[in-house]
């Protein structure tokens, strides 16, 4: 199975931190003019070519409560990518492409963010400087057909840092980055979430190895 979400994010941090430590705020990566299209086509390019993941996807309740949890292998080699997941007993699950991953939050457009791939594309004008974990971001409406997806994009490097889906005008998913670490040379984020508006649960994404 192909997907790009987890290398989008993954890619995304280690891009800020290089950022920062290279003096990103004395020497913005992205210049203030970049159009729309500029901008998220950097984003496209941010993902890696080749990466291998391990980790945890943990079903929660509001209040913290372990409800159901996975373990996940991810490879990408030469822009072809493979997701696997397991049960406790270690054994492969298989899972299709629609609705939730195993009746967790995740989605199959959680894991290939398919919608950085939409043609029709722009800048929210009503929303032109927000952060998001103290990166300084612009943020890009993505449609195909009726589907909005709202995505965060930091304005020094480029990198995806936040994302949300609408329906009917109103919040129906959210993907998010909550905290780095350092897996040798490269900074990523180790933990992730998804949340469905309303659902009362939300996905914790954990990173464990990464080479």
């Amino acid at each position: 199975m192909t997907c790009r979400f987890f290398f989008a994010l993954l890619a995304s941090a280690a891009c800020i931190s290089a950022a920062v430590a290279d003096g990103a705020k004395e020497r913005p990566v992205i210049p203030e003019n970049v159009t729309a299209a500029e901008l998220v086509e950097t984003c496209r390019r941010s993902i890696p070519a080749d990466v291998e993941i391990e980790g945890r996807i943990i079903l929660r309740s509001r209040r913290g409560m372990v409800q159901t949890e996975y373990s996940y292998r991810m490879s990408r080699k030469n822009s072809e990518t493979e997701l696997s997941v397991y049960g406790k007993d270690g054994k492969k699950i298989d899972f299709p492409r629609e609705g939730r991953l195993l009746g967790t939050d995740v989605t199959w457009s959680d894991i290939t963010l398919d919608y950085l791939w939409w043609d029709d594309f722009s800048f929210d004008s009503e929303r032109e400087s927000e952060s998001v974990h103290g990166q300084k971001c612009r943020v890009v409406q993505m449609r195909s057909g009726k589907r909005l997806v709202r995505v965060w994009i930091d304005r020094k490097t480029g990198a995806l840092m936040q994302a949300e889906e609408f329906s009917g005008g109103k919040s129906v998913r959210r993907l998010w980055g909550t905290r780095i670490k350092k897996f040798g040379d490269r900074w990523a984020p180790n933990v992730l979430e998804v949340e469905t508006t309303g659902s009362g649960h939300r996905t914790k994404i954990t990173v464990e190895k990464l080479k």
